[in-house]
């Protein structure tokens, strides 16, 4: 039976002293719920991919309660401190190399000699990893190709009786994952499109390469970051994206003025703000699947969404929503 925690001094020291003996905790992040284990233990950060149906090749993210820890477990060079000066706590993700005596379990990494570290903006994960004493491993706390998780509800929904227990950290403000920068190579690339914008990357460090393309990032090795896989973030019924028009026997997932004729609809900002669409992306088409479903609705809908700022995000886990989904990508879960 999995534990459903308050964000308070007691459910925090409840949640650390769980992941402290290799249990699975599941917590708030200002981007997504996250599931979370003592990354240095292999036994547990194994249990995570058993519970989520997660690919061991699929890489995950450590999460730790300042730059400090987080250095100490990878090579940063003084761009990635420039990075973690401007961007953390906050919803960046920096794919540095290991360090040798790097003690995060080698299947955190998925093998590889990089791992993915961050920072979060949240005053309970913070207080949680703090607590713990661990480095934790956190992938999104849904099954694996699933809609990431914005709330508790959502997180049981999802994993209510595999993992131990929930931190109830309310709705996530930002509503989608962090964003994924590669600092292994001679040039920093965008992984994946998230929290902090490429915009505002940029102005930080300069131009950066694109790795966002469904399917680049992926080698016979795996992915580099989490996020990666082609087809990901994907509701039980099909998703059309880009519609100009929709049907009656269609649920639509608006931004801006709604079309005219769906069968259901939810907007994501009727102002057409991207920081109010990205917070409520995960949950409208987790309603519009179910809500949908229910009323034998066949697909959704996506209107366009502008593909600057977090629009970026939103797109690209739209994106990977549609896309053809294979066996190993997940479709035994749908």
């Amino acid at each position: 039976m999995t534990e459903r925690l308050e964000a308070d001094a007691a459910g925090i020291a409840r949640a650390a002293a769980l992941l402290r003996a290799g249990r699975l905790v599941a917590f708030g992040t200002e981007t997504v719920y996250g599931l979370g284990a003592d990354a240095t233990n292999a036994r547990a950060v194994a249990a995570i991919f058993a519970a989520k149906g997660r690919p061991r090749f699929n890489p995950l993210i450590c999460h730790c309660p300042d730059a400090e820890q987080a250095f100490a477990h990878v090579a940063a060079p003084p761009l990635a401190r420039r990075l973690a000066e401007a961007f953390w706590p906050g919803p960046l993700t920096l794919v540095l190399p290991r360090r040798g005596d790097c003690p995060v379990a080698l299947l955190a990494s998925a093998g590889l000699d990089t791992l993915a570290v961050r920072v979060p903006a949240h005053a309970v994960a913070l207080a949680l990893l703090r607590a713990a004493s661990v480095p934790v491993a956190a992938p999104s706390a849904n099954r694996s190709g699933r809609l990431s998780p914005t709330t508790a509800e959502h997180v049981m929904a999802e994993l209510g009786g595999r993992i131990d227990a929930v931190v109830d950290c309310g709705a996530c403000p930002v509503g989608v994952e962090s964003t994924v920068l590669d600092l292994a190579g001679e040039r920093p690339v965008l992984l994946r499109p998230g929290g902090a914008t490429r915009e505002a990357l940029e102005a930080v460090v300069g131009p950066i390469g694109n790795g966002t393309a469904p399917g680049a990032g992926v080698s016979a090795g795996g992915p580099r970051s989490p996020g990666l896989l082609a087809a990901h973030y994907a509701p039980l019924l099909p998703l059309r994206l880009n519609a100009l028009a929709v049907e009656n026997d269609e649920a639509l997932l608006a931004f801006g003025a709604a079309l005219r004729g769906a069968g259901l609809v939810f907007n994501l900002s009727e102002t057409g703000d991207l920081t109010e669409a990205a917070a409520r992306l995960f949950a409208g088409l987790r309603w519009l699947d179910a809500e949908g479903a229910r009323r034998g609705l066949v697909r959704i809908a996506a209107m366009r969404v502008p593909e600057t700022g977090l629009g970026l995000a939103i797109n690209d886990r739209l994106r990977r929503a549609a896309a053809p989904r294979s066996f190993a990508e997940g479709r035994a879960e749908r």
